[in-house]
């Protein structure tokens, strides 16, 4: 899905090549590049952006991105033998974390800037678009770059960033959408080393957001809950989650970041789920599961971690009989 990053993440600058090398020499190991050319946008893996920086942190030949306006930012040595445009640096995190604050502006350094309108009891961005049939509560904050689709509610103190809302949206109350993702280089905690969240949130059309649950925007790309997802109260998505169609997920989970989940998926209250995983279609998770590796399509899991629900309950019924 499309979006376009200055409408949330202003540019601070355009970078060319020249400017960039001489900018951060001295985290440079090795640079190439056939012409010189401006950064005005970041490409990820899955969506290539002309005129972009993708940083790449894995030994990976990516054809398609040879004959374009991308430059490739990377710790791999081996990199260099497969792009003519591309830097070899010390230090990935530093990196990502040095240009990308250099190129944008975002809410979690101190001269991000957005202009509100008090309307109706909640501040409204300027910079936001809002059908005139969606419904706005009370004490809400909704930012710079934000959509909200036809006849969409938001219920009150509700706090919507970076997000692109469907049509017949309902957020209830006290929940936080497109906030920053938990990012950041073990090596190097606090607040200054968080990694630049430059993503948003999409909620397709006719989704249900509970009370007091938060949705963190993408990394780079974006946050996707499908089409007629319920969502329950309290519960957490993490970065770059996709969620697809139909998807029903109850009260008190948690889904850590880059979780890819398929349509008509059901998930009990209080499950949990290890990053990185990918649950496929038509698949029941019940209450307090421990998601721990990818799910195949049409299973019925359960438990720490989780397995198939025979299984389980087999196991049970054994700990039963040795008086566990």
């Amino acid at each position: 899905m499309k979006f376009t990053r200055s409408n949330f993440f202003p540019l601070k600058k355009i970078f060319d090549l020249n400017q960039l090398k001489n900018f951060h020499k001295d985290h440079i190991l090795f640079n190439s590049y056939s012409n010189n050319f401006e950064i005005n946008d970041v490409s990820s893996l899955t969506y290539f952006r002309n005129n972009s920086l993708l940083f790449l942190d894995s030994d990976l030949d990516i054809l398609d991105i040879k004959d374009k306006n991308i430059h490739v930012v990377s710790n791999i040595e081996k990199n260099k033998d497969y792009y003519k445009n591309i830097f070899i640096i010390k230090n990935f995190n530093l990196s990502y974390n040095f240009i990308c604050n250099e190129l944008f502006y975002h809410e979690d350094q101190i001269d991000f800037k957005d202009d509100f309108n008090f309307i109706n009891g909640s501040y409204i961005s300027k910079y936001s678009n809002i059908h005139k049939s969606a419904v706005i509560g009370k004490n809400n904050i909704i930012s710079r770059g934000v959509e909200i689709g036809k006849n969409s509610i938001i219920k009150n103190n509700v706090v919507i960033k970076n997000s692109i809302i469907g049509d017949n949206v309902v957020i209830c109350d006290n929940s936080s959408i497109g906030t920053s993702g938990f990012g950041f280089d073990f090596n190097n905690r606090g607040s200054l080393n968080l990694n630049p969240q430059l993503g948003v949130t999409i909620l397709d059309d006719n989704v249900h957001i509970g009370a007091s649950c938060t949705i963190d925007r993408g990394k780079i790309d974006y946050t996707y809950i499908g089409k007629n997802t319920m969502i329950d109260n309290m519960v957490h998505i993490a970065h770059n989650v996709i969620i697809g169609n139909n998807g029903c997920i109850a009260a008190q989970t948690g889904i850590s970041g880059s979780v890819k989940i398929g349509e008509n998926v059901t998930i009990g209250g209080q499950a949990g789920f290890a990053g990185h995983l990918t649950i496929g279609k038509n698949v029941i998770i019940a209450a307090k599961s421990g998601v721990t590796k990818n799910i195949k399509d049409n299973s019925v899991v359960a438990g720490f971690p989780a397995i198939d629900m025979k299984e389980w309950k087999k196991n049970i019924i054994r700990q039963r009989k040795d008086g566990h």
